[in-house]
C-alpha cells in the first residue's frame, strides 16, 4: 500500500523541506495557494524520484478541503502523516494598533481553519496514522498579538487532541522547530543573522528523526 503523506503549506520553507524530505518515503499530496511555488517543488521531488499530487489551494476554504480530503479517501482511502505547517503571519504591530483584516485572516488561517481540518482528516488518518503540528511560542511577546494569540489558539486545538487521542489514535505530536532561515522569520527580526539559523532542510531532517 503506497504511504502517503498530506502536507498542509507546502509550498516554501518547513512544508517544502518536508515534502522533499518524505518523498523518498511517501507520496506527497502538498497544499498551497502559491501553483507555481507548488510546481517548482513537485519537480524538485520529481527530479529525485518521488511523485506528488498538487492540491493549490486555500485552507481557508472549507469547501475546498471537504473536496481534497474526500478525493484522498476515494483514491487512496487513508493518510499516514498530516504535517500542518500552513500559517499566517501577520505585521507586528502593538496590540492597541491590531488590524481588523489581520486578525480575521490570522484567526482564520491559523486557529478555524484547523478546526475544520482536524475532523476532516483525522478518519483518513485513523488509529495508526500520524498527526504533526509546529509550536512557535510567541503568545504574549510584544507586537506578536495577531500571531501570537491565533498561534496559541491553534496549538490547544492540537494538545486537546493530542491528549484525546491517546489511546484510540491517530498519534498526534507536537514539535518546536528551531529558528529557521525563512521568509516568514525575516518578516518577524529584520536584519538578523540569518547565518546563525538553521535551514529549512536541516529541520526537516531533524524533526522527521523524532518522529
Amino acid at each position: 500500500m503506497t504511504k502517503l503523506a498530506l502536507i498542509t503549506g507546502a509550498s516554501r520553507g518547513l512544508g517544502a523541506a518536508l515534502a522533499e524530505a518524505l518523498a523518498p518515503t511517501h507520496h506527497i499530496v502538498a497544499v498551497a495557494r502559491t501553483t507555481g511555488a507548488l510546481e517548482e517543488l513537485d519537480d524538485r521531488i520529481q527530479a529525485a524520484g518521488g511523485t506528488a499530487t498538487l492540491a493549490p489551494m486555500d485552507i481557508t476554504d472549507t469547501d475546498a478541503m471537504a473536496t481534497l480530503c474526500r478525493g484522498i479517501h476515494d483514491r487512496w482511502g487513508h493518510l499516514d502523516m498530516w504535517l500542518h505547517t500552513a500559517i499566517h503571519a501577520a505585521p507586528l504591530t502593538p496590540a492597541n494598533f491590531v488590524d481588523a483584516k489581520d486578525w480575521e485572516k490570522s484567526f482564520a488561517v491559523n486557529a478555524t481553519a484547523t478546526s475544520v481540518l482536524i475532523p476532516f482528516v483525522a478518519p483518513l488518518l485513523g488509529a495508526d496514522g500520524q498527526a504533526v503540528f509546529f509550536d512557535d511560542q510567541r503568545a504574549g511577546n510584544k507586537f506578536f498579538a495577531s500571531y501570537g494569540a491565533t498561534k496559541a489558539a491553534q496549538m490547544a486545538l492540537a494538545h486537546s487532541w493530542e491528549a484525546e487521542a491517546v489511546k484510540t489514535g491517530p498519534r498526534v505530536q507536537i514539535v518546536a522547530p528551531n529558528p529557521m532561515a525563512t521568509a516568514m522569520r525575516a518578516r518577524f527580526f529584520p536584519g538578523e543573522d540569518r547565518d546563525a539559523l538553521s535551514t529549512p532542510k536541516d529541520e526537516a531532517q531533524r524533526i522527521l528523526a523524532l518522529l
